[in-house]
């Protein structure tokens, strides 16, 4: 999970997937969900982007 403040979901996805952060669940059997959530400050709304790792790449 990444939350970012005043940036975007998608670039929160994009970090966890740069800095490999999903390389700690290789040995993992199971579905590993990515969360990339955003806080905007003006509206005050969050936003939020939950993909599953596609371990075939």
């Amino acid at each position: 999970m990444q939350l970012k403040w005043n940036r975007t979901a998608d670039g929160a996805i994009y970090q966890i997937k740069n800095n490999h952060y999903p390389q700690v669940f290789e040995d993992y059997g199971g579905d590993v969900l990515m969360v990339g959530i955003n806080y905007n400050v003006k509206n005050k709304k969050h936003i939020y982007r939950i993909e599953k790792l596609d371990r075939s790449l």
